[in-house]
């Protein structure tokens, strides 16, 4: 994981189009993997990635 790129909040809200109280619930519940760095809350962008592989496959 060097090189994995990590969004920041504003930037997966407008990936998903939610809203940040939608986003920062998906990390309260675990459901969407970050991790902090200091104050600031990061999000892989990978997990990003498999977090919307598995909507996808839920809603198939």
């Amino acid at each position: 994981m060097p090189d994995e790129e990590l969004l920041t909040v504003p930037e997966v809200m407008a990936r998903l189009r939610l809203g940040r109280s939608t986003v920062y619930d998906l990390i309260r519940s675990r459901r969407l993997p970050s991790v902090t760095i200091g104050r600031s809350r990061r999000i892989p962008a990978s997990a990003l990635r498999e977090f919307i592989s598995h909507q996808m496959a839920e809603a198939a």
